[in-house]
């Protein structure tokens, strides 16, 4: 089925018509992420040369995606945004809330009982408002997106920050908040930074063990966690026709590691294959007929270094297998260094259970390389030494690989087959285990790897690889363990080596499923029909925000100043804790509470002003904002790193924390606090940071005279009664301003009106 064909129509017919104007007045040879950024601007009128890093421009995305963590934010916002529907095709997907524990079936179960208020919300809202909603157990979001509404030179955003997953189909696809999903649903602008470019040139082809997964474990591993933050990563070369289209989704998804605002590959043959195979064959059609356009310009593709800020080049015929962490997805090494690092750090050596799937690694062609490895161990007569689990992408996925025989093989060497949903990537994992806080190791085939994010263990070292590495490391049960090199003794005393992987891009019998899990909107609700218990413990409804107020920004007290990692799961914790996300009161009870106190080392312990004594975070802003005071938290480099959960801003914001001041900010998230009237400010100078004491109280000065590119001062009394001041700086343009002075992006929106 094509869903939204009458827009997928308009849009090709008018494509090669916007590209010849985008020509005619830039004069100069394009890449594919400015043909298609150039195309979906706002007010075609506004066409012009922006300068990348620097100008802030408006959007017109064709679609927005929601999941189900996410969506209940952002459709109880987009309630108050007082629209009759939703202005471009729009979805919510039931993917997060599903904990991963005894297997699919009990669990899809339990997750529709203890979910069901916050599904049938979801569900009647999107009804009411023209939204498709997939229900639980049809899949990851990414995966389903990509199966169904992923289009070549389009341009979609989603309430998670793995969106880019569809420039897999050479798809401008940007991870953004609840609030700017909003934007696009109410038919307004959409505004974004016009991004940098890196290059990525790929030459070659893979072989042997390497995967689409390397790829990016490796560029990680180049471009750091804050490497491509502002920057598209779009891949050129004759090594991308070598990847499927999964693969490039692949690659495409794990670039939220590096910051990349999105990345996406060139259109080809393999992807209209891929549009093919999941009964798009009108969709490759149209995108075939203007497919020079649906990739760089080749004068681009000849003199790279002219046209991208930077230019990076992997050569695919010598890349190896990587295996990147702990706690970090760009620590990358070769899996040939891989045994020395294990050992010189002093990792748990013991490999303890063996992840796959997820949004990043669940297509076919990853589930059919990994089971080749699966079923060697019968072949091979080799013993399994680790619990293996597998998330498929979707229902569509499962259904084929169960009847192509690729379920039985993960079953038969002891897999446990989870639903078709995040699960233990995001925290979703209700793990057995004999200590939780137990030094460990754990491979998969994820994105993410932070401390404490699959399990809540801080001490689980968690690594990812692709899923033939991990499954062959799941056998092995050794983190050590080399597979292209290394021998397994099996059951005979026999010492024998694991073959390469093989598999299917796409199954040869053609996709099958039953019920992929599909409810289209039912036109005859009406908003009365959308019902929030008052005294519910999930769902909560919004109230606005108060307006810009000079006073409220001065004398505030230091609510934490964090030192190290600060991530969207270090302010916002998920696992647990998703089951608030439509009731901001309560999922502010969470308030980085992962955050590591700079003065103690503690996480969760900060001095209260008011009581001279040590309290929670969220029990310390509480405490300021009862008695009207506002206050500040202070950070370091890349604040806010991972996720798209709006709630890292709504939850200080609600609590009354008016600024962040930090180091530097993750793209998604200082998009986010924008959006909900905070104050997003770093130093000027860096090394302020060390200015600030435990027990400071701090203003902001100049904000009478806010205005871009206009430093703002910071003021410092210290306990003691000496002052000190500094600069901070922002990246606020004018319409940002307003949003700050209205409250927030939504009350601008209001008043507006």
């Amino acid at each position: 089925m094509v869903y939204d064909l009458d827009m997928l129509k308009a849009f090709y017919a008018s494509f090669e018509k916007k590209i010849g104007r985008v020509r005619a007045v830039l004069q100069r040879p394009l890449t594919l992420a400015e043909k298609i950024l150039y195309t979906h601007l706002y007010d075609d009128a506004q066409l012009k040369n922006y300068e990348r890093g620097e100008d802030y421009v408006n959007f017109r995305p064709d679609r927005v995606a929601m999941q189900d963590a996410t969506a209940q934010m952002a459709l109880l916002q987009f309630i108050n945004a007082g629209k009759d529907s939703a202005a471009v095709p729009s979805t919510v997907h039931c993917d997060h809330l599903i904990q991963a524990y005894k297997g699919a079936g009990p669990d899809i179960a339990t997750a529709t009982e203890t979910n069901r208020e916050v599904y049938d919300f979801l569900r009647d809202v999107s009804s009411r408002f023209g939204i498709g909603f997939w229900k639980p157990g049809a899949g990851i979001i990414h995966q389903v997106v990509l199966e169904n509404y992923a289009f070549p030179g389009g341009m979609m955003v989603g309430t998670d920050s793995h969106t880019p997953n569809a420039g897999g189909l050479g798809m401008v696809a940007i991870g953004v908040g609840g609030a700017d999903a909003v934007d696009v649903m109410t038919g307004m602008e959409w505004e974004l930074k016009m991004p940098k470019l890196i290059g990525v040139h790929l030459t070659g082809s893979l072989n042997g063990w390497a995967s689409p997964k390397d790829v990016i474990l490796k560029l990680a591993g180049i471009l750091t966690v804050k490497g491509g933050t502002n920057a598209i990563i779009e891949y050129f070369g004759e090594g991308t026709a070598s990847l499927s289209a999964t693969g490039k989704a692949t690659i495409c998804n794990m670039g939220a590691e590096v910051g990349a605002t999105t990345s996406l590959f060139p259109y080809d043959d393999r992807m209209a294959v891929y549009l093919k195979a999941t009964g798009r064959e009108s969709v490759a059609e149209m995108a075939g007929k203007v497919a020079n356009d649906l990739r760089a310009d080749a004068e681009v593709v000849a003199n790279p270094s002219a046209f991208y800020d930077r230019v990076i080049e992997i050569n695919l015929s010598e890349l190896e297998p990587y295996i990147n962490g702990p706690f970090t997805p760009d620590a990358a090494t070769p899996i040939s260094e891989f045994a020395e690092k294990v050992l010189v750090n002093g990792y748990p050596r013991k490999m303890e259970v063996g992840l796959i799937g997820s949004c990043t690694n669940s297509s076919y062609q990853d589930l059919s390389r990994a089971a080749s490895i699966a079923r060697q161990v019968a072949e091979k007569h080799l013993a399994v030494a680790a619990p293996l689990i597998v998330n498929p992408g979707s229902e569509q996925i499962r259904a084929t690989a169960e009847r192509d025989g690729m379920i039985d093989a993960f079953q038969k060497i002891g897999a446990t087959i989870m639903a078709n949903a995040c699960g233990p990537c995001i925290g979703q994992w209700k793990r057995h285990t004999d200590d939780p806080v137990r030094k460990n190791s754990i491979v998969t085939s994820f994105n993410r790897n932070f401390a404490k994010r699959a399990d809540g263990n801080p001490n689980t070292h968690a690594f990812v690889a692709s899923p033939e590495i991990v499954t062959a490391l799941t056998i092995a049960g050794n983190l050590c363990f080399n597979p292209l090199t290394d021998t397994l003794i099996n059951e005979n005393g026999e010492s024998v080596k694991l073959d390469m992987p093989e598999g299917e891009e796409l199954p040869v019998k053609g996709f099958d499923v039953k019920d992929p899990g599909y409810i289209a909107p039912d036109k005859g609700l009406s908003s009365s029909d959308i019902i929030i218990d008052p005294n519910s413990k999930r769902l909560q409804k919004l109230s606005p925000f108060a307006p810009f107020n000079p006073l409220n920004f001065e004398r505030m007290p230091l609510l934490i100043k964090t030192s190290g990692k600060c991530t969207t799961d270090h302010i916002s914790m998920a696992g647990p804790w998703l089951r608030f996300r439509g009731h901001l009161e309560n999922i502010s009870d969470n308030l980085l509470m992962g955050a590591v106190n700079a003065f103690n080392g503690k996480t969760n312990e900060v001095f209260n002003q008011l009581t001279n004594e040590y309290d929670t975070v969220s029990g310390t802003a509480k405490s300021y904002k009862m008695h009207g005071i506002s206050s500040i938290v202070v950070a370091e480099e890349n604040y806010g790193e991972g996720s798209s959960r709006e709630h890292a801003a709504l939850e200080p914001r609600f609590l009354g924390v008016k600024a962040v001041l930090c180091k530097s900010f993750a793209r998604i998230h200082e998009t986010n606090l924008k959006k909900q009237g905070m104050l997003a400010l770093t130093f000027v100078n860096k090394d302020d940071y060390n200015k600030i004491k435990e027990k400071d109280i701090l203003s902001v000065k100049g904000l009478e005279s806010f205005a871009p590119d206009k430093n703002l001062t910071i003021e410092i009394i210290h306990p003691d009664g000496s002052l000190e001041s500094f600069e901070a700086s922002h990246t606020y343009n004018n319409l940002q301003i307003e949003w700050f002075k209205a409250g927030s992006a939504l009350n601008y929106l209001a008043n507006k009106k």
